[in-house]
């Protein structure tokens, strides 16, 4: 066996465990927005209402539903589009250059936009309640 059909076995384990750890992390942007858990002086006190309040909203239930594996290529897709707006308008409106998210610091929303949008493609991997939905 060679060794890329023995780590193939374990690719769909490694895109869920991706899955996992990567929508952990953007739901606690929306705690953060919403509950202010973790503190951040920057997210204290947003309004629901405001676009900042709307992403939160976005951050915590996607993610909680990527976190899942619940839905995950439809709300991939959501949150890939979330992400590039955020690029777009949160970053490079500022007077950022658009080609160098590093000088905006849009790094974080670049790779988020990407991810996500590969998890659309991709599917949930291993750890997913669409697997169970799927065998039902």
């Amino acid at each position: 066996m060679t060794q890329n059909k023995a780590l193939a076995q374990y690719q769909p384990h490694a895109l869920g465990l991706l899955r996992i750890v990567t929508a952990y992390l953007f739901m606690v942007h929306g705690t953060t927005k919403l509950f202010q858990f973790p503190y951040i002086e920057m997210f204290a006190n947003v309004p629901v209402t405001s676009m900042f309040g709307v992403a939160g909203i976005i951050e915590l239930v996607g993610g909680l539903l990527m976190l899942l594996g619940l839905f995950t290529r439809p709300v991939a897709f959501i949150l890939s589009g979330q992400m590039a707006a955020a690029y777009f308008i949160g970053h490079v409106a500022d007077g950022g250059h658009v080609l160098m998210p590093i000088l905006n610091s849009g790094e974080l929303a670049v790779q988020w936009c990407f991810t996500f949008l590969f998890f659309f493609v991709a599917g949930s991997g291993a750890f997913a309640l669409d697997n169970l939905r799927a065998k039902a």
